[in-house]
């Protein structure tokens, strides 16, 4: 008997962007769409950019080009359309009366692709709730579209089976969810206390999506994180701890990507995650310095940070992917303390990059010489743990220490 193998159809889409007068570069933008959407599992077999004062706010483009959308669909065999933008329900259900033919935004693409990689229990929650969310907004729309979606990108997840619910299941399964999502807060926040208990500074490190914070983490603390070069690889954060050659240990805490236009749906469920980077003590950022948007990346992530709350931190810019630049050059980032050049993937400037962290720990440290009585043995255990130990002498009267040791732990070990 013959064998049949099954494999999921990859969608044929046209990107479909608006050049508004306000200087947003659609261009760009649509080719990280096309990044978006390969990742996402659908092949981009066409693009279409219209020049307009303002989006329109019936149809998102206007009535011309969507006739020639109609044409370019029907010559390219494309199965749905991407929009660049969020688009309202009102768009969204008169977009596919016209063209007849699935349409799709960027913010679903987006839920798409979480949904695919959340693995966490977390994860899944924040993922379903944005989805939930984005089609709480929809659902008259959905209701028309249904027939059309037939599997494929925005059906995926642990939000799939609910497509169908009405307003109020919908509402029901939000605060359910919320209810989740408000017990795993707690005890981020209960891990967050522990590890300032504990003493353990934190690094966090941020960056646009892509960038190589996974490949970083990974490097340099052999975490296993998955790696791709894909938007959005990792969504679960992940944190290890960073031994230095001196002895002192730093925790280091990869996070979520960020993107332009990044949906605001997401940003709300992912918030305990993302504010990683506020309890932490130095953010890493990084930046991968061999993309030609390596700026307008730079100036989402710090867009960002601002929205979460995130100031006065100690931050170090990484420009990474040092590999596969052929010309180096000078590269600054005036809102960051220290810049440093590297590359995750051979190692390039990470000892330097390990001596500058060792550097901002010792500055927030106390240099101290004591002689601990043999009693007190346990008091030099707390300094080896938190601190750099420099020297260490067993005396006829008792213990030698020449240290740094955190602020925190000053108080118990100077006594």
């Amino acid at each position: 008997m013959e064998a049949f193998e099954l494999k999921e159809i990859e969608e044929r889409v046209i990107l479909v962007g608006v050049q508004e007068n306000n200087g947003e570069d659609t261009e760009e933008s649509l080719q990280e769409l096309a990044e978006l959407a390969r990742t996402a599992g659908a092949e981009t077999v066409g693009s279409l950019i219209q020049n307009r004062e303002a989006i329109h706010p019936g149809t998102y483009i206007g009535k011309g080009k969507i006739e020639e959308l109609r044409a370019m669909a029907d010559m390219l065999d494309a199965t749905g359309i991407v929009c660049d933008d969020e688009l309202s329900p009102a768009q969204l259900r008169n977009l596919e009366q016209e063209l007849d033919m699935k349409v799709m935004d960027r913010t679903l693409i987006i839920l798409d692709i979480f949904a695919a990689r959340a693995s966490t229990n977390e994860g899944k929650i924040q993922v379903e709730l944005a989805q939930l969310k984005y089609r709480q907004a929809r659902l008259v729309g959905l209701r028309d579209s249904l027939s059309r979606l037939g599997g494929g990108i925005g059906t995926r997840g642990p939000g799939e089976k609910k497509l169908e619910m009405d307003r109020r299941l919908i509402k029901d399964r939000i605060a359910q969810l919320n209810r989740e999502l408000a017990d795993v807060k707690r005890h981020r926040e209960v891990t967050r206390a522990k590890r300032s208990k504990n003493k353990a500074p934190v690094a966090a490190i941020v960056g646009y999506t892509n960038a190589g914070k996974s490949t970083l983490l990974n490097t340099l603390t052999g975490a296993g994180v998955l790696q791709e070069d894909k938007l959005f690889a990792t969504l679960d954060p992940t944190t290890r701890m960073l031994e230095m050659e001196g002895g002192a240990q730093i925790l280091l805490t990869d996070t979520v990507g960020f993107i332009r236009k990044l949906p605001h749906h997401l940003i709300e469920a992912f918030r305990s995650t993302l504010e990683e980077a506020k309890y932490a003590d130095i953010i890493l950022h990084v930046v991968d310095a061999s993309n030609p948007q390596m700026e307008k990346q730079m100036y989402v992530v710090y867009q960002t940070l601002a929205n979460l709350g995130v100031k006065d931190k100690t931050m170090v810019t990484l420009f990474n992917k040092q590999d596969r630049i052929a010309e180096k050059e000078n590269l600054r980032d005036f809102k960051a303390d220290y810049c440093l050049k590297i590359s995750a993937k051979t190692g390039e400037g990470l000892e330097e990059m390990k001596s500058l962290l060792e550097k901002l720990l010792r500055e927030r440290s106390i240099l101290i010489e004591r002689l601990y009585p043999y009693g007190q043995a346990g008091l030099i255990q707390l300094i080896r743990k938190h601190g750099q130990l420099l020297e260490e002498e067993y005396r006829p009267e008792g213990i030698y220490v020449k240290a740094y040791v955190p602020v925190e732990i000053y108080g118990t070990v100077a006594l």
